[in-house]
């Protein structure tokens, strides 16, 4: 009876570290957002995309965004960040949106704080030398993966970890991932303070397919514009 209570115990812990929702278990500091405060002003929304630069989709997505004056905050792999990429990443600056970084492994988050801090502050200042500005203090963890060692190294850096709002992201449960079902998910869901995740970008490969990312993008704007919300950034500029 005692060995079924810990390892049940065991699996709530672990769940809490890698589910890709908030959880009390691991946050005690509140150093973690998974949804945006209310607005002052109109209700805002909050697009987010990970993964990239992406040389073969991230241009189009902000052509998308440019059109639509929609300002966004892109999650970025610093890996992929490479002489090829580095117009997208000033682009990103120039254009008014959010850069931020990610990680494209899971186990980052067993790191030491020290060894964590470190790979942050590393992939910082390779996104800040190609983009001639610094990215914001944020942070998103792949697949939502965290422990209390990366809270402490956050802490130690300034830094946030930014989630995103419940079902307001690109996955799909055993489906292709497809515009529409990406627009139809996010639309009956939207709500002021609401982050959502779209990937420009894949972890594994740099030049991933992601034609339904733009033309989701493409449809979102306009219709939660329609509805009276606008699009803020989870992050500032760093001066």
């Amino acid at each position: 009876m005692l060995g079924a209570f810990v390892a049940i115990v065991a699996a709530l812990l672990a769940l809490a570290h890698t589910a890709p929702f908030p959880s009390g278990f691991d946050d005690p500091d509140g150093r973690s957002v998974w949804r945006m405060p209310p607005s002052p002003g109109s209700p805002a929304v909050y697009l987010t995309y990970d993964d990239g630069p992406n040389p073969e989709a991230t241009g189009a997505l902000l052509d998308v965004l440019a059109s639509g004056g929609a300002r966004a905050t892109f999650f970025l792999i610093d890996d992929f960040v490479n002489d090829d990429t580095a117009p997208l990443v000033r682009r990103m600056f120039a254009e008014g949106h959010a850069v931020a970084v990610h990680s494209s492994e899971r186990w980052l988050a067993f790191g030491t704080p020290a060894a964590i801090a470190a790979r942050l502050t590393q992939a910082a200042e390779r996104i800040a030398q190609a983009g001639g500005a610094r990215p914001c203090r944020a942070f998103r963890p792949h697949a939502g993966w965290r422990s209390p060692m990366m809270f402490t190294a956050l802490e130690r850096l300034d830094y946030r970890l930014v989630g995103w709002s419940w079902n307001a992201w690109d996955w799909n449960w055993f489906r292709d991932r497809t515009a529409d079902s990406i627009v139809n998910r996010v639309t009956s869901r939207a709500s002021d303070g609401l982050i959502i995740v779209i990937h420009d970008g894949h972890h594994a490969d740099p030049r991933a397919d992601r034609r339904y990312a733009v033309e989701a993008t493409r449809a979102l704007v306009p219709a939660l514009r329609a509805r009276g919300f606008a699009f803020g950034t989870v992050c500032a500029p760093v001066g």
